[in-house]
């Protein structure tokens, strides 16, 4: 029962999400905005997040299968990919670089 409770509440986000996307046309995905309001309503204590730890739990434990899809869809675009390794390194090296320096200013400022 504590599974179908669990799931029952990460599925309303996730249609949630998805259906705000839908109706105002955001670029950001549903599942995204589902995310953020699954956290918003385990932040503000309007469900008790023990209510959704054990579907989140097993999500988590069984991660790694998740991703075979991905990869596997992966292979059909390693043409692109290929193509395109320099714009995708220097993208993922500039981003990577940009998201440290913010967090290294942040924390500087945070411990003054």
């Amino acid at each position: 029962m504590k599974y179908i409770r669990s799931f029952a509440i990460i599925f309303a986000c996730l249609f949630l999400g998805k259906g705000i996307q839908a109706l105002t046309g955001v670029a950001i995905p549903g599942s995204i905005i589902g995310m953020l309001i699954l956290f918003a309503v385990l932040s503000m204590g309007l469900i008790p997040s023990h209510w959704a730890k054990d579907g989140c739990h097993l999500l988590i434990r069984h991660m790694a299968l998740l991703f075979v899809p991905v990869g596997v869809g992966l292979m059909d675009y390693l043409d692109l990919i290929s193509t395109n390794t320099l714009p995708i390194l220097l993208s993922t090296l500039g981003s990577s670089l940009v998201v440290l320096i913010v967090i290294g200013v942040a924390t500087h400022h945070k411990e003054k």
